[in-house]
C-alpha cells in the first residue's frame, strides 16, 4: 500500500529502535547495497517527459507562482503556491492535496499521459471523468529546459494568463501554438524520478568502509590500497582493482 504524501511541516514518524550491537556489527561487515529509500519525499523538477511519473505538481507560468489544482467537484483552478524558496517556481512543493495530480504514462507511449486529480477523477481542464477516454489523454512536450507544454487531443495547448485587476489567473486549453502562458513546470517526488534514484544509488554504492574492504579482501590493507579501492568504487572499475589487490596479497604471502 503506497504511503500518504508528506508536506513541509508534517511531523516525522518516530524512528524504530536500533537493533542489538551484535546485529549492527554483522551489518558493518556486509557490503553496502544500493538500496533506495521509500521515504524520499523531496520534490524535484522533471527535465524530460520520460521522467514524469507518480504524484506531480503542475506549476503555472503566472507572475506569482500558482499551481493547476482541482476541487472535489472536478473544477480546475489556479491556486497560490505557499511552499517556495525565495519565491522561485522551480522550488515549489504542494501544501494542499488539491494541488497534486497523479501522472500515468499511456502504455506504449513516450509522451502521452493521463492526469488524475485529488478527487480520483481524470482530466486537466476539468477533472470530472471517472474513466479514461481520448479526451483525458494529454501529450507532454518539452518547451525549454525545465518547462513543458501540455497538449489536448485537439492539438491545442493548456494556456494560462494572469487575471485582470487582481483577479485569479485564467486557465484555458485553446492556445494554438506555444507561448509564455503554455510553458508549465512539472514538480515531482524524488522517489519516482528515475535519474535521481540512479544517482542516489550510485553514491550509496560508492560508500564503503575500510573494514568492509578488508573483509572482502581477506587481509589487512595498506592506506594506498584503501584509497585505490575507494576510488575504483566511485569510477566503476571496482571489481578489476579488487582482483588486482587480492592477487597482490597472494603474491606477498608467498614471496
Amino acid at each position: 500500500m503506497p504511503k500518504p504524501l508528506a508536506f513541509k511541516g508534517d511531523k516525522k514518524p518516530p524512528k524504530k529502535r536500533k537493533r542489538a550491537a551484535e546485529d549492527d556489527e554483522s551489518k558493518q561487515l556486509a557490503p553496502q547495497q544500493p538500496e533506495i529509500s521509500p521515504d524520499d519525499d523531496a520534490w524535484l523538477s522533471a527535465l524530460s517527459p520520460s521522467e514524469i511519473s507518480g504524484p506531480i505538481l503542475l506549476v503555472l507560468p503566472t507572475t506569482s507562482p500558482t499551481s493547476l489544482s482541482t476541487d472535489a467537484l472536478g473544477a480546475v483552478f489556479a491556486q497560490k503556491i505557499e511552499n517556495l524558496v525565495e519565491g522561485l517556481p522551480d522550488s515549489a512543493e504542494p501544501h494542499d492535496v488539491r494541488q497534486v495530480w497523479v501522472a500515468t504514462r499511456v502504455v506504449g507511449s513516450e509522451d502521452k499521459f493521463t492526469f488524475k486529480g485529488s478527487a480520483g477523477r481524470f482530466g486537466v481542464l476539468g477533472a470530472r471523468s471517472e474513466a479514461i477516454s481520448p479526451e483525458e489523454v494529454f501529450t507532454v512536450v518539452k518547451a525549454e529546459e525545465g518547462r513543458f507544454g501540455v497538449k489536448t487531443m485537439r492539438g491545442t495547448f493548456v494556456d494560462c494568463v494572469d487575471g485582470e485587476d487582481g483577479a485569479a489567473p485564467v486557465v484555458r486549453g485553446d492556445a494554438e501554438s506555444e507561448g509564455d502562458g503554455t510553458k508549465l513546470r512539472v514538480r515531482m517526488q524524488a522517489r519516482f524520478k528515475v535519474t535521481h534514484q540512479v544517482e542516489k544509488a550510485e553514491k550509496l554504492y560508492a560508500k564503503i568502509s575500510r573494514k568492509e574492504l578488508e573483509a572482502e579482501v581477506g587481509r589487512s590493507l595498506e592506506d594506498d590500497e584503501v584509497r585505490k579501492l575507494k576510488k575504483a568504487r566511485r569510477e566503476g572499475n571496482y571489481h578489476e582493482v579488487m582482483l588486482d589487490v587480492k592477487v597482490k596479497g597472494k603474491h606477498d604471502k608467498f614471496a
